[in-house]
C-alpha cells in the first residue's frame, strides 16, 4: 500500500530541523502566510513532531499561529497533545488557551456565512464558486480544532455546563465534517481544479473516519440516542475513510495511519473482542517506521504490534528502546512504563510489574487512584519477605486510593470506581482487612490481558498454575461474607486460561459455576456478565453461533448497575457487529 509517509519523506530530519529556524527571517516583512506556505511549514512541523524534535516543532509553528490556519492547527494539536499526556491542571488551561487562539485564526479565514448554514444552497446550484479553497481549508481547520478543544472541555473539570459545551463543539465539528464531505464529492463529480485538494480530500477523510469509527464503537443504547440528533457511525465507512487517507499524499497521511493503529492495537483490545487485524497494523505502520526508526510513536505502535503477536520479550526490548530514544516528552515514558508493567504481570514477574508500577505513581497524573491501586495488587502477589524489602505497606496503599479518585466531565472514571470499591474490602472501618483474592489478575482481565497472553502457551499454563492454587487455599480458609465472591473471581479467571489452552469442557464448567451463583454474591455483581460475554466466545469458537450471540444479549439486557458495566456494553457491541455483520476487518 503506497502511504503518506511518500508526501514527507521529501523533508529530511536535519534539513526540518534547520529550516525552521530561519523560516521567521525569511518572512520578516509578511504579517500572513499564504495556503501554500502554511501547508508546507506544517508537514515540515509534523516530520519534526514524529522525529522526537518536540520543542523544533512548536518553536516552527508558534510565531505564525495567530496568522496562519495551518500553524494554528498544528501548534494547538501539540499543545493539547501535551495537555492530555500530563493531566496537568495548567497544561490543560496552556491546551484550552491554545486552541481558543488557534480557532480564532481559522474563523478570520472563514467564510462569513459558515459551510454548515450555506452549503446546501451552494450544492443546490451546483457551484462552489462562491467558496475559495482558503476557506474550504478553514472549515476543516475549524472542525478540527473544535473536536480538540471539546475534548479538553470534557476534563477541565466535572461543571455539568462544560459537559454540555462539549457536546455542543462535537455536534458542531461532526456537521462540519459532513458539508465538506458533501463538497468533496462535488469537487470530484465537476473535476474542479484546486491546488491543494488533496490537502483538503486528506482533512475530510481524517475527521469522517475518525467520527465513524468511534461513533460505531459505542453501544446499541448510546448510538440510538446520538442518531436522534444526528450522528451516525459506519465502522466499515470510517476505516475505508482511514485507509483512504493513509494512502494518500496529504499531510494528515500519518494522522489516519496513526488513527487506524490506536484501533488495532488498543481500542480493539479494551473496548472490543481483543480480536485484532495485525496484518493490516503491520502493513500501515512499516513504512513510517522506515521513515522514522526512532520515532517515539512508531516504535510504540511497532511494539504493540509484536506484543499482539505473543512477541513479549521482543515487545520489551521495543518498548525500552522507546523510552531511550528521547527525553523531552516523559509522557511517552509513562506509556511504555503502562506496557512493561503489563507484561511483567503477564509473565508473573512480580518485582519488575512493581518496579514500573511504581514509576507510573511517581511520574504520571493520569490516574493516580488506578495506579496506586495496581501497585498494591501486584504487591499482594508477592510473598511476604519481598513486600517487606519494598518498605510498601499494602495495607496502607488499598486505603489511599478512595483519596485519589477523580472525576472527568461530571463522572467518575469506571476503572477508578473499581479499584475504590475493591480496597473497601481494606477499609479502617472494618475489624481486620480482608485480603483480595489475585487482585493483579482481575485487573488484567478488567484491561482484556488474557487474549493478549492467548498465544503464548507458557504464560496461560503459568497463569493457571497460579489461579489453580489460588483455588486450592480459598477451599481450606474459613467461610465469610467474601467467600463466594471470591470462589466466582477465581472460576472466571480460571475459565478464561482453559479457554486459551482449548480446553472449552474444562471452560465452561468454570463460567457455569458462576452464573448458578449469581443469587448468592453479595458484591462483585460484574462477574456474571462478564462470565456470560466469555461463555459466548467459547460458543462462537465452536460454532454455535445462536447460543454465543444469546449469551451476549443475556448480558446486555439482562444486568445493570455493575462494577465497569460500560466497557462491557462497548464488548458486547464490538461482538454483535463482527458476529452478525462479517467484514474482512
Amino acid at each position: 500500500m503506497a502511504t503518506g509517509s511518500d508526501h514527507i519523506s521529501s523533508f529530511d530530519t536535519k534539513q526540518a530541523s534547520g529550516q525552521h529556524r530561519s523560516s521567521n527571517m525569511s518572512r520578516s516583512a509578511s504579517t500572513t502566510l499564504d495556503l501554500k506556505n502554511g501547508l508546507e511549514e506544517c508537514a515540515v512541523a509534523l516530520n519534526l513532531f514524529l522525529s522526537n524534535k518536540f520543542t523544533d516543532a512548536l518553536e516552527l509553528l508558534q510565531p505564525w499561529a495567530k496568522d496562519s490556519m495551518y500553524h494554528a492547527l498544528g501548534y494547538s494539536t501539540i499543545v493539547v497533545l501535551q495537555a492530555i499526556m500530563t493531566f496537568e491542571q495548567q497544561d490543560i488551561q496552556n491546551g484550552i488557551s491554545a486552541m481558543k487562539d488557534a480557532l480564532q485564526t481559522c474563523q478570520k479565514y472563514r467564510k462569513k456565512c459558515t459551510v454548515v448554514e450555506s452549503v446546501s444552497s451552494f450544492l443546490s446550484r451546483g457551484s462552489l464558486e462562491q467558496m475559495t479553497e482558503e476557506e474550504m481549508h478553514a472549515e476543516i481547520c475549524y472542525a478540527e480544532c473544535l473536536l480538540q478543544k471539546a475534548a479538553l472541555t470534557f476534563v477541565q473539570d466535572e461543571n455539568m455546563i462544560n459537559f454540555i459545551k462539549g457536546g455542543m463543539k462535537i455536534r458542531t465539528s461532526y456537521q462540519i465534517y459532513k458539508e465538506c464531505l458533501s463538497i468533496l464529492h462535488v469537487i470530484q463529480k465537476n473535476k474542479i481544479e484546486q491546488q491543494f485538494f488533496y490537502e483538503f480530500e486528506g482533512g475530510v477523510k481524517l475527521g469522517i473516519g475518525a467520527f465513524n469509527l468511534m461513533l460505531s464503537l459505542l453501544p446499541a443504547r448510546i448510538i440510538r440516542l446520538l442518531e436522534f440528533i444526528g450522528f451516525s457511525g459506519n465502522r466499515e465507512l470510517g476505516l475505508l475513510q482511514l485507509r483512504e487517507g493513509a494512502s494518500g499524499r496529504s499531510m494528515r497521511s500519518p494522522l489516519c495511519c496513526l488513527t487506524i493503529l490506536a484501533f488495532h492495537t488498543y481500542i480493539s483490545l479494551i473496548l472490543g473482542t481483543g480480536e485484532v487485524n495485525l496484518v493490516e497494523a503491520e502493513g500501515l505502520l512499516a513504512p513510517f517506521l522506515q521513515q522514522f526508526p526512532n520515532g517515539s510513536l512508531m516504535l510504540f505502535y511497532h511494539a504493540r504490534i509484536e506484543l499482539l503477536k505473543g512477541n513479549v520479550e521482543k515487545a520489551q526490548e521495543i518498548f525500552r528502546k522507546c523510552i531511550s530514544v528521547q527525553e523531552e516528552w516523559k509522557q511517552f515514558h509513562h506509556l511504555c512504563y503502562w506496557e512493561l508493567m503489563w507484561i511483567h504481570v503477564f509473565q508473573q514477574n512480580w518485582m519488575k510489574a512493581y518496579y514500573y508500577s511504581d514509576l507510573l505513581c511517581k511520574e504520571s497524573k493520569w490516574s493516580k487512584a488506578t495506579y496506586v491501586f495496581l501497585k498494591a495488587a501486584i504487591l499482594s502477589m508477592l510473598p511476604e519477605e519481598d513486600v517487606t524489602a519494598t518498605k510498601e505497606n499494602v495495607v496502607t496503599l488499598f486505603r489511599q486510593v478512595e483519596s485519589l479518585k477523580q472525576r472527568i466531565a461530571g463522572k467518575s472514571i469506571p476503572t477508578e470506581k473499581f479499584a475504590v470499591r475493591k480496597s473497601r474490602r481494606y477499609s479502617p472501618s472494618l475489624s481486620a482487612p480482608v485480603k483480595l483474592v489475585l487482585p493483579a489478575l482481575e485487573m488484567m482481565y478488567i484491561w482484556n490481558g488474557f487474549p493478549v497472553v492467548c498465544k503464548r502457551k507458557d504464560l496461560s499454563e503459568n497463569l493457571l498454575l497460579t489461579v489453580e492454587k489460588a483455588e486450592a487455599t480459598l477451599q481450606n480458609e474459613n467461610f465469610s461474607d467474601y467467600s463466594v465472591d471470591d470462589e466466582c473471581l477465581v472460576k472466571l479467571l480460571k475459565g478464561c486460561c482453559l479457554k486459551n489452552l482449548q480446553r472449552p469442557l474444562q471452560a465452561e464448567l468454570c463460567f457455569s459455576h458462576v452464573i448458578q451463583s449469581e443469587k448468592l454474591l453479595k458484591f462483585d455483581h460484574y462477574l456474571v456478565p462478564f462470565t456470560l460475554f466469555e461463555l459466548a466466545f467459547l460458543y462462537k469458537s465452536q460454532g454455535e453461533l445462536d447460543k454465543a450471540i444469546k449469551a451476549l444479549e443475556t448480558a446486555r439486557n439482562n444486568y445493570k448497575d455493575y462494577s465497569m458495566e460500560s466497557r462491557l456494553h462497548f464488548r458486547i457491541q464490538a461482538a454483535l457487529h463482527l458476529w452478525r455483520k462479517p467484514s474482512s476487518d
